[in-house]
């Protein structure tokens, strides 16, 4: 059985429609895609773990 995943846009996407990122967050991995291409674009899937430490990076060299 598949899960439904529930995404939703970045806090940095613009409103224009333009640098759109959509994550769904999920136990085991945290997933990514273009919000322009939908469900129907490719999407990749990082371990929770590495997400978090990814994010954890970002918001310090922000």
């Amino acid at each position: 059985m598949k899960t439904e995943l529930s995404w939703f846009k970045s806090s940095y996407s613009d409103s224009q429609g333009g640098a759109c990122l959509e994550v769904a967050l999920g136990p085991h991995a945290t997933h990514v895609r273009d919000s322009k291409l939908g469900p129907q674009g490719p999407c990749f899937d990082v371990p929770s773990d590495a997400w978090a430490a990814f994010v954890a990076y970002a918001s310090h060299e922000a």
